[in-house]
């Protein structure tokens, strides 16, 4: 595995940002985008242990969504 990547969304309605891997079980939360960062860093250690293989890079990829009005 050379990377794992995590879809990031901003909450429209408490603020903060919310972090998924795409294809694992890896979700965290957090206040600020540079959390968001170090949370996403602190999940993938707490997700791979000593036996598994690790990705050698964490892609943050931003889905951000525009309402427009008609």
């Amino acid at each position: 595995m050379t990377e794992i990547i995590f879809e990031v969304t901003e909450d429209e309605v408490d603020g903060g940002y919310s972090a998924s891997a795409v294809g694992y079980g890896i979700h965290t939360q957090s206040d600020s985008l540079e959390e968001v960062r170090d949370n996403v860093r602190e999940a993938v250690d707490c997700y791979f242990d000593s036996t598994m293989p690790r990705p050698k890079l964490i892609r943050l990829h931003f889905v951000r969504d525009e309402v427009l009005t008609a």
